[in-house]
């Protein structure tokens, strides 16, 4: 480690599983001290507890303005400070865009790119009084587009995009933004996506290397030493930094021959599937879904 955490706090959220969960105990491991924010507060309460040192959580929808302001001053006022803000919250769903199911997509803009907004309104302040760092998670799928994850892929462009401005408008008074970028990673949100047998046949005729699921551990191990670098961009694999020189030229690939030509090949199974309304994939979409149902809050 080029130099360890001792003491900084760290709020990360989307944290009851998977990228989020894993990230809090790596950077636990460096000493931070974590605030935990999710919707799912047993699942939240098991990962602080394993943490220790102090880790606490809190239960909040991202997207909901009122909760996430009193979240980053519960927070401010339990620990005294904030130094470094992951967000990292976010849902998926796929399928064709005709046949999507409104809430579901508007669900995924909603939570993945205004959700992002909404922890940079709430936490920022406490950055900017700390010179300290938001890292914001984006994808793959803000490098190039994909079919069937239109909602996804905008969302994901537009967090990059958000995340690069701030940047630019907040760096003066030193604060360090980064962006954080991942492919296909072993979580439960690409294990639900896999169970639609369209959406994972057409995922395995994708060019290498980005056919391909990755194991989750390097990945996050990648996240945590580009927060402690505070790095402008954290690449999970390795191949992604090249991506970044040939990104203009993907659209016109994916959106062209390659696409047209996986589409022709999937329309058969397609049209068997056709009125079928996806709803958000993976155990965080289902608690997602709860969440809403049940009428969100914070604890």
């Amino acid at each position: 480690m080029s130099r360890s955490l001792d003491g900084q706090v760290v709020v990360v959220t989307g944290a009851a599983r998977g990228v989020g969960a894993l990230l809090a105990r790596k950077l636990a491991a460096r000493g931070a001290r974590l605030a935990l924010v999710g919707l799912e507060p047993d699942e939240l309460k098991q990962v602080a507890g394993a943490l220790g040192g102090g880790a606490a959580c809190w239960t909040a929808d991202v997207t909901d303005r009122d909760a996430m302001a009193a979240v980053a001053a519960e927070v401010l006022a339990h620990f005294g400070r904030i130094d470094v803000v992951v967000a990292n919250a976010g849902v998926a769903t796929g399928g064709p865009f005709l046949d999507s199911d409104p809430d579901a997509f508007d669900r995924v803009i909603q939570v993945n790119l205004l959700g992002s907004v909404t922890t940079a309104r709430a936490f920022l302040p406490a950055l900017i009084a700390s010179r300290g760092y938001l890292l914001q998670i984006a994808s793959l799928a803000a490098l190039t587009p994909a079919p069937m994850m239109a909602a996804y892929c905008a969302s994901k462009s537009g967090v990059e995009a958000f995340a690069h401005s701030l940047r630019a408008e907040i760096g003066h008074l030193g604060v360090k933004v980064g962006v954080g970028y991942l492919s296909w990673t072993d979580t439960d949100m690409v294990r639900g996506a896999d169970q639609d047998d369209v959406l994972r046949e057409l995922r395995a005729k994708l060019p290498w290397p980005t056919n391909r699921t990755y194991p989750l551990e390097p990945a996050v191990e990648r996240l945590a030493a580009g927060v402690v670098r505070r790095s402008p961009h954290v690449y999970a694999q390795w191949w992604l930094r090249g991506m970044q020189s040939v990104r203009g030229a993907l659209p016109s690939v994916i959106g062209g021959p390659l696409g047209r030509r996986e589409m022709r090949r999937a329309a058969p199974a397609l049209a068997g599937q056709a009125g079928v309304r996806r709803g958000l994939v993976g155990r965080g979409g289902e608690a997602d879904e709860s969440a809403r149902a049940a009428g969100h809050h914070t604890q």
